[in-house]
């Protein structure tokens, strides 16, 4: 029996590279629209970051989400993950 091994992600905030699952995801779909993908399937260039404040914060002021998915990404999206960060601490 094979034991599926999860994959690792680098998070946009911090540069380590975590569990795929620990992390949240942040999608430009092939339409162009910045969405959070909590289920880590939708398609499209992705973006992960880890569910940690001091993370979103260093990500947030350098642009590095927007950098990762090459698109300005909306304030609504930004208010979203910290909505999300906040209830996982």
């Amino acid at each position: 029996m094979k034991v599926k091994k999860t994959p690792n992600r680098m998070c946009v905030g911090c540069q380590d590279s975590k569990n795929k699952k620990e992390l949240l995801r942040v999608v430009r779909t092939p339409e162009g629209e910045i969405r959070i993908d909590p289920t880590g399937k939708l398609a499209g260039r992705g973006a992960y970051i880890c569910p940690d404040s001091a993370c979103f914060a260093k990500a947030y002021k350098e642009k590095r989400l927007e950098r990762a998915l090459k698109h300005a990404v909306d304030k609504q999206i930004y208010e979203d993950l910290v909505s999300r960060i906040e209830t996982n601490e």
